[in-house]
């Protein structure tokens, strides 16, 4: 009896360590595979400023934490109490895989601030990872691509019930590793969860011929696999899903569709690929290169490719005085959802909707933008950036998305999205990448 109570006591760790083995050979295959800018990508001289990238974390100032508050307010009422999952905007009780993890990710980073105690910051994670698993699964292989967060069924994009669901993206489950593996290396307690959660889940199939594949229905029902992801994406997904030992050399590379793009005399990386040719838009914008170095920490190639896209929304407001922070982003109005770029679809500065249509009245300076290029580089640009988004919050509410930039009136959309990376932000610059890959 002895012998069998100490195996089952040893069991959390015998897994810890199991999963720091596949980890670190997620590690070492990153590092063999890293998909370095080359001649043959016609990559430009270097142009990163090593000296300006954040590189030594340091306490936050008071304002800072005042800010850290604000954002975790938002979590406070936008999280169901019996299911543990947040709602992706303000009381509005839809979730995706990518808000899931924005979410746990919040969490983890409320916990490092110290906003919150170790016992709320267990019970959070419980019952968030013990909902997940209880997800019905879309064909019974992978999450859905949204739920109701408050009953936990599959829904479509309208939060409307639907039996089958719609299909799942690889993004966004990708998104979701980020957390997950930081609770297996850092949370050993959530360990068997975390183990159970992924164990439940079909993650060979987002994957074919070294690339990763969402899941849609086509108009007779039939289930129809597509490739996911584009520059700047599609490498931050490898990189997430190679934490556990899924690799997918031509999603991980850098150069496989790299082309170039000048914007305001900035040379950008952008995906070659068309919408005419793929019917999927190569967005290029702040985003995936900021939760990219929040999370994982830049390697070469993508410190570049942010660091060019940061220098080109410098150079615009260089040029015509409007501070520029631009991403993906919720609005207050209809269509409700924007892609505010720095160049998409052969046009420099496309706000668009997801189908394409022109958004450009409705182009914002985005708050997580402001925030996430501050906390990766400290300058005079990034310093100007979070103090011209800073009054753009409720502070038992949260922050707004953001400001358009044609009228200078707030986008009062409140996110779980928006407020996840604030935390992410003031985290990184108090204590580093959440995870390590190199």
């Amino acid at each position: 009896m002895s012998f069998r109570r100490n195996l089952v006591h040893a069991r959390s760790y015998l897994i810890t360590i199991l999963a720091l083995l596949v980890a670190f050979g997620a590690v070492i295959w990153m590092e063999r595979h890293s998909g370095r800018l080359s001649a043959a990508a016609e990559l430009p001289e270097r142009q990163i400023d090593a000296k300006a990238v954040r590189n030594s974390p340091r306490p936050l100032t008071e304002q800072e934490r005042q800010w850290a508050q604000v954002a975790w307010a938002y979590f406070g009422p936008n999280v169901d109490p019996a299911t543990g999952l947040a709602f992706s905007v303000e009381k509005y009780p839809s979730a995706t895989m990518w808000d899931t993890g924005s979410y746990l990710l919040a969490v983890i980073s409320a916990r490092r601030l110290e906003l919150i105690e170790a016992r709320e910051f267990d019970a959070r994670i419980a019952r968030a990872l013990e909902s997940l698993r209880k997800l019905p699964l879309f064909d019974g292989k992978l999450p859905n691509k949204a739920y109701n967060a408050s009953t936990l069924q599959m829904t479509d994009y309208a939060n409307q019930p639907s039996e089958r669901g719609i299909g799942w993206s690889a993004i966004d489950v990708a998104r979701l590793m980020v957390p997950l593996e930081v609770l297996v290396w850092q949370y050993p307690q959530h360990t068997e969860a975390v183990r159970a959660l992924v164990a439940h889940w079909d993650l060979s199939a987002l994957r074919a011929e070294g690339e990763f594949m969402g899941a849609r229905l086509d108009q007779q029902g039939r289930v129809e696999l597509v490739q996911e992801g584009r520059l700047g994406y599609e490498q931050y997904a490898a990189k997430t899903l190679a934490l556990v030992g899924l690799h997918a050399p031509r999603a991980f590379s850098y150069t496989q569709q790299l082309a170039w793009q000048d914007v305001d005399g900035v040379r950008v990386g952008h995906d070659r690929r068309t919408v005419g040719e793929s019917g999927a838009h190569n967005y290029v914008l702040s985003e995936p290169y900021l939760l990219d170095g929040l999370e994982l920490g830049w390697d070469r190639d993508s410190g570049e490719l942010a660091w060019r896209v940061l220098q080109a929304q410098q150079r615009r407001f260089e040029k015509t005085g409007q501070l520029t922070a631009v991403t993906e982003d919720h609005l207050d109005q209809k269509p409700y959802f924007a892609y505010n770029t720095v160049h998409a679809n052969g046009r420099n500065w496309f706000t668009l909707s997801d189908k394409g249509e022109d958004l450009s009245a409705l182009r914002t300076l985005s708050v997580k933008a402001a925030f996430g290029w501050y906390a990766l580089v400290d300058n005079d640009y990034t310093r100007r950036l979070v103090a011209g988004v800073a009054a753009l919050n409720e502070p038992q509410r949260g922050w707004y998305a953001g400001q358009y930039e044609r009228t200078g009136q707030p986008n009062k959309a409140l996110t779980a999205n928006t407020n996840a990376v604030v935390l992410e932000s003031l985290a990184y610059i108090q204590g580093g990448p959440l995870v390590r890959v190199r």
